[in-house]
């Protein structure tokens, strides 16, 4: 089963390791290499000069698209206590424990919801759907498998990701307090089965 995982966007082509400037555009590759989805990163000239030409037709090829790269945001004098829905998406991928998998495809479907993520490509491996998202201004990619929820585990999923914004997993095993489904979370599951597929 394919895990899920976040690949950040370089600061440099990957090509000519000349550093990227301020919205200087930039081009993304994906393929998959030795059975792992890798990103490259490279400039507007090494893209025509290497890239261009038969990029599509090359040996596990999955999505190329065009960025423009923007800075790191400073970091903030004093850390939030409670989980944003992305922070929490970064910390369960680095766990990778299949019991938050769910979870993980929610929050990100929340979060593409929001327009805080976008789909760049959709694609399958041993049958299963395998959706990769970007968050548009730090150019990191997140690979989410699909966990072809049902309508019945949608609530439980939910309650779950509830628990965990509020720092679920650090606090002591009591029992909790109910979790009030926004309106528009349900239809969740029909939503991300109509996200739409990245450049191929």
């Amino acid at each position: 089963m394919t895990d899920w995982n976040f690949q950040s966007r370089a600061h440099a082509c990957q090509a000519c390791e000349q550093p990227f400037g301020n919205h200087q555009p930039y081009h993304t590759i994906l393929a998959y290499e030795r059975h792992e989805l890798a990103r490259q990163d490279v400039c507007e000239p090494c893209w025509k000069a290497q890239f261009s030409e038969g990029a599509k037709d090359r040996k596990g090829f999955v999505s190329h698209w065009v960025g423009e790269y923007e800075p790191p945001p400073a970091a903030p004098a004093d850390p939030i206590l409670k989980e944003t829905a992305e922070t929490l998406l970064r910390k369960l991928i680095e766990k990778n424990d299949p019991q938050y998998r769910a979870a993980t495809f929610i929050l990100a479907v929340m979060l593409e919801r929001k327009k805080l993520l976008k789909v760049k490509a959709q694609t399958r491996e041993n049958g299963q759907r395998i959706i990769i998202y970007e968050q548009p201004k730090t150019g990191d990619i997140f690979t989410i498998p699909d966990p072809d929820l049902q309508l019945t585990q949608l609530e439980e999923v939910q309650r779950q990701v509830g628990l965990l914004m509020e720092g679920g997993w650090d606090t002591p095993a009591e029992p909790p307090a109910p979790y009030i489904v926004p309106p528009e979370q349900p239809a969740l599951a029909a939503l991300a089965g109509g996200s739409e597929e990245g450049t191929r």
